[in-house]
């Protein structure tokens, strides 16, 4: 897999709001198409320009959510109160001590997954 791609009405402002959460750099910028990354090369994250763009509608399953990325954290609530400030906003369901769900700046839904992993 070389990247995975999010539809968005805004690329650059998205891109800067998930480069800040994950802690990444703009790999690439054509305005229609931002690709942040840790290095080119790596894992990426890629965000596109589309329009009219439609935003998932969590929870509802009439427009779902498509994709959703799930980022591991080690203190929920200091995450949560950065993803705020960086724009998110919470939605509804969580389950205690392993995930809330927010959503992003275009209304794409991510999880903070915390606690202990899975196998």
């Amino acid at each position: 897999m070389e990247k995975t791609v999010l539809d968005c009405p805004e690329p650059r402002e998205l891109a800067a709001f998930y480069a800040a959460v994950l802690g990444m750099r703009i790999n690439e910028d054509s305005g229609d198409w931002v690709v942040i990354g840790t290095e080119p090369g790596q894992r990426q994250l890629a965000f596109q320009r589309v329009a009219p763009y439609r935003a998932p509608d969590w929870p509802e399953s009439q427009h779902p959510q498509q994709v959703h990325l799930d980022i591991r954290v080690d203190d929920a609530d200091t995450a949560e109160r950065q993803v705020i400030a960086l724009g998110a906003r919470r939605l509804p369901g969580e389950l205690e001590g392993r995930y809330r769900v927010f959503a992003d700046p275009a209304g794409h839904p991510f999880c903070l997954v915390f606690g202990r992993h899975s196998a």
